[in-house]
């Protein structure tokens, strides 16, 4: 008689210590690597806004994604998504092709966009980052106008291929690369480091004055271009929220020229700043809106959605492989319908602004923070040298070797925050909508905390823990 033995199942391997795994990431990984380098901890398991490493110490995320975990980690509601549209067997990948998923992802997303802006407007599936769709919305104004080159501002971030590069604002990023389009670059207004040496209401009203009067020179060296691109506030350029007036002027002198305005919501989408989407805080409607991260609900899904009468595409004109994550755009609706029922739009207004007079109230006491801003849950902390001489708005230079110090500090409390702004020198807090009262506290305690003790200790010290 003969008995057949099942092979047993191979058990699971092991994870692998953390510390090895940062090592043969270091030797395998290119020399981009950006997040490894702030945040050397090797993640295994994450719950809402609570990242666990893998030597078992705990951390309050409030990088989220950059921007991308609307709900945090492993929401239930995005998990119930996932699984429901796995377990019914829809197609993981389909190019373009119509879906149910799709069509639900579809529904979901014009009923969330601003009021006259959804209506007779139209969307394109792009690869799954946002630059892409900055690429695409380029592409798509280039060709209903027929005209070249892009209005782009000063502190801009829209993403890192040749096209959205060319209208980001970081020297250092640019510089190692060939010129990348024809694009003139505009002041925006950010009140603590104006660009006129001014501050306040007057810097806005001297941006939009320059912003007209060099567009109207007919030698102001500035051929009519075929799109101005700007985020309502801006994200890696430092957390610096754009007048509502001087946004509404911008809207303005735009539809008096015959210029398409592209808003880029990649970061400030899905309730961020405390609106569903940045622009509704002005009241203006762009001709287009790019977005991504939050959309997908924690996967990559980025489109471009735009007003019905620059849809002068031909097929083809704009495609990529990756137009169809299934799993992403069901896990999208299910976020921005969450958000949206749930009232987490409004939440996030509150609490932004709560935290956002507790880092005020702080930065009377501790001179090294220079200015606290931001919208909603989309806030900035910017340091700086309090023993250097202010400038002519009362500003001092930016301190981005107490900054690097003050993220180390966090690290070391159990805190993830992230740098930005021109230096590298803005703290930003980017938690996830569903925040609670008690991890608020918590993270303000803890960053309190270590800007104080990063503060005192000085260049070239690692401020510890506090027992």
């Amino acid at each position: 008689m003969t008995v057949t033995v099942e092979p047993a199942e191979p058990a699971a391997p092991a994870p692998a210590p953390g510390d090895a795994v940062l090592r043969r990431q270091r030797i395998r990984e290119s020399a981009a690597r950006t997040y490894a380098r702030s945040f050397p901890i090797v993640p295994v398991r994450a719950n809402g806004m609570t990242v666990e490493g893998a030597d078992g110490r705990r951390y309050l995320d409030c990088l989220s994604g950059a921007g991308t975990l609307a709900l945090g980690h492993n929401h239930p509601v995005v998990l119930a998504a996932i699984r429901r549209t796995l377990d019914s067997g829809a197609p993981l990948h389909l190019l373009d092709l119509a879906t149910a998923e799709k069509d639900d992802f579809t529904e979901a997303l014009f009923a969330s966009l601003p009021r006259g802006f959804g209506e007779g407007s139209r969307v394109h599936f792009c690869g799954p980052a946002g630059t892409d769709a900055v690429e695409a919305a380029l592409k798509l104004m280039q060709t209903a106008t027929g005209r070249r080159g892009a209005l782009a501002f000063t502190g801009a971030y829209h993403g890192m291929t040749a096209g959205a590069l060319a209208v980001t604002g970081n020297v250092a990023v640019k510089a190692p690369l060939p010129g990348g389009g024809e694009v003139t670059r505009l002041p925006y207004p950010y009140d603590y480091r104006c660009p006129f040496g001014v501050g306040g209401p007057a810097g806005a009203e001297l941006a939009v004055t320059f912003t007209e009067r060099l567009l109207d020179d007919p030698a102001g060296g500035v051929v009519k271009p075929a799109a101005m691109i700007l985020e309502a506030v801006q994200g890696e350029g430092g957390v610096v929220p754009a007048p509502d007036g001087w946004l509404r002027e911008m809207r303005r002198i735009t539809a008096e020229r015959g210029i398409p305005l592209i808003v880029d919501e990649v970061q400030t989408g899905v309730g961020r700043t405390g609106a569903m989407w940045a622009v509704e805080h002005s009241g203006v409607t762009p001709d287009a809106m790019v977005l991504s991260k939050a959309i997908g609900g924690s996967l990559p899904l980025a489109v471009v959605v735009y007003r019905e009468e620059y849809d002068g595409w031909r097929p083809g004109a704009h495609t990529g492989t990756f137009r169809g994550n299934t799993l992403a755009m069901a896990a999208g609706a299910a976020t921005m319908r969450f958000v949206a029922q749930q009232g987490l739009v409004e939440r996030a207004a509150v609490v932004g602004a709560r935290i956002t007079a507790r880092l005020r109230a702080l930065a009377g006491e501790l001179p090294v923070i220079g200015d606290v801003r931001g919208r909603g849950l989309m806030i900035g902390v910017e340091l700086v040298d309090p023993d250097a001489e202010p400038d002519a708005c009362g500003s001092r230079p930016a301190a981005p070797e107490l900054a690097v110090r003050v993220r180390e500090a966090c690290l070391a409390r159990g805190l993830i925050v992230e740098l930005g702004g021109r230096h590298d020198a803005v703290l930003r807090l980017l938690p996830p909508l569903t925040i609670t009262d008690e991890q608020a506290e918590a993270v303000l305690d803890r960053l309190a905390d270590a800007i104080r003790a990063a503060a005192a200790a000085g260049p070239g010290a690692l401020p510890g823990a506090r027992p």
